[in-house]
């Protein structure tokens, strides 16, 4: 009768670890698509996402013509001009191009040596290879993102206490944001 119910109880949580990862994908892409129908009040459910994709998919191609990277560049520059709007602006860009910029930032995953003593390593990315401008030739800039947040730490680092791995940055990042949970070979 014990091993019966185990085996329920097992069964029970396996399906808990099937269906709310589903489940909350479901709700929240329900929640975005009625939030976006909701702003731009359209009949149909869903348009209102379906329009906003096209519009930036449209905003891409134009970015991308010489005629439009012209516009683009004046608009940059006035917006930097502007001191508040400068600081959110282009923080906010330069995080964007970091993600999906032809400057990628993020694919450079590392082993960084925290403490020698203990032996504790923490991953992260390398950001700035090279801060040879600031007089700091054999240092590096690193980003190490925190486990289940938006949010991290960044440090400047001797290039000896550096160690390059040897894994895409996406899975990396995964890994990290997921508190180590989320393993390597899967993303392989």
């Amino acid at each position: 009768m014990e091993s019966t119910l185990r085996r329920i109880v097992r069964y029970f949580f396996s399906g808990t670890l099937f269906i709310v990862p589903l489940v909350a994908t479901a709700y929240f892409i329900f929640v975005a698509f009625s939030w976006l129908d909701s702003l731009l009040k359209l009949p149909y459910p869903g348009l209102g996402f379906i329009i906003i994709l096209c519009a930036i998919t449209i905003f891409g191609y134009l970015t991308t013509n010489f005629a439009f990277k012209t516009f683009t560049t004046w608009f940059d520059h006035l917006m930097n001009r502007i001191p508040l709007v400068k600081l959110i602006y282009s923080s906010l860009k330069d995080l964007l191009n970091a993600f999906v910029g032809d400057k990628k930032k993020f694919n450079k995953p590392v082993l960084v040596l925290m403490n020698e003593e203990n032996k504790l390593y923490q991953i992260g990315f390398i950001t700035q290879a090279d801060l040879s401008e600031l007089g700091l030739d054999d240092m590096v800039s690193v980003y190490l993102p925190h486990s289940y947040a938006v949010s991290g730490w960044h440090y400047i680092v001797p290039k000896s206490r550096i160690t390059p791995l040897n894994i895409p940055g996406p899975t990396a990042m995964k890994y990290i944001v997921s508190g180590g949970v989320s393993g390597f070979k899967e993303n392989y």
